[in-house]
């Protein structure tokens, strides 16, 4: 997700897009730790779209 499509969203869009994407980190993370996933390199774009909202969040309050 780009910073353009961040900036464009409701705080309530954020704050459900935040949930879903730490979503998505635990079933990355716990599917690798049960063996490797194919490109672990999603796990750390997922990290930073996840900061990324959170700081836009910060950011509309």
């Amino acid at each position: 997700m780009k910073n353009a499509e961040i900036q464009k969203l409701s705080l309530d869009e954020l704050k459900n897009t935040l949930a879903s994407e730490k979503d998505a980190l635990a079933r990355l993370k716990f599917a690798h730790a049960i063996s490797p996933i194919e490109n672990p390199l999603r796990i750390r774009e997922a990290r930073k779209v996840i900061a990324r909202l959170e700081t836009a969040i910060t950011a509309a309050k």
